[in-house]
């Protein structure tokens, strides 16, 4: 007698897939786990195995682009001896590159029903680890500082960063440049604004900033 061939389990990924596909087919989200697990034939019991609900998914997407980020950044053997401003400008480039290869999604989980300020309920756990990385480049530049009084506030600039990632994304949504380039231009100027104001020589920066913003709103 055949051995009967043992049907394969779904992974994390797998199901974060199915998930993605279906609101981007279907143009909502799932009604009912029930729902979603029987138009992608699966036991709700592989969904529960992984997440808690349609909320706990969202969330989990918004994580899994961060850590392939982190994934991606650390494969870069020069990583490691970039200056802290250039590890944040590798992060945002990065980040908002993976944003672009799921961009469909992106647009349509963040502008979906009740509005984009609604729905950055699913970037919450995002916000943690972005602020985390942050304040793990803060605390690497103030052990090499002697005088407390010339140390960085982790806490008010991984805010700080938070707030930049919020702005980006907004342009970034935003953008019909070939290729995003306006968006590089911003994450370029963005970041080297807030490193320089955490080295109190702001002033030339945000001026340039608030020059290109300015032609980008209003021109």
């Amino acid at each position: 007698m055949a051995k009967t061939k043992a049907k394969k389990k779904n992974t994390e990924d797998d199901i974060i897939g199915m998930y993605m596909d279906y609101v981007l087919e279907h143009e909502t989200v799932p009604k009912s786990i029930y729902k979603f697990c029987k138009a992608n034939t699966i036991e709700e019991s592989e969904f529960y195995g992984f997440f808690g609900s349609v909320e706990g998914i969202q969330k989990a997407i918004w994580k899994k682009f961060y850590t392939n980020t982190e994934t991606l950044l650390l494969k870069n053997k020069e990583y490691d001896g970039f200056s802290n401003k250039d590890k944040m400008l590798s992060f945002f480039y990065t980040f908002f590159e993976m944003l672009t290869l799921n961009r469909s999604y992106v647009l349509f989980s963040l502008g979906e029903g009740k509005g984009m300020l609604r729905n950055l309920q699913q970037l919450k756990g995002l916000r943690s680890h972005i602020k985390g990385f942050a304040t793990d480049l803060i605390d690497d530049g103030n052990a090499d500082k002697n005088l407390k009084i010339t140390q960085h506030n982790p806490t008010i600039f991984s805010e700080g960063a938070w707030l930049q990632f919020l702005f980006v994304l907004k342009f970034w949504m935003n953008d019909g440049s070939p290729g995003f380039e306006k968006t590089d231009i911003v994450i370029e100027k963005s970041i080297n604004t807030i490193f320089d104001v955490f080295d109190n020589t702001p002033l030339e920066n945000i001026i340039d900033l608030g020059k290109f913003l300015y032609k980008e709103t209003f021109l």
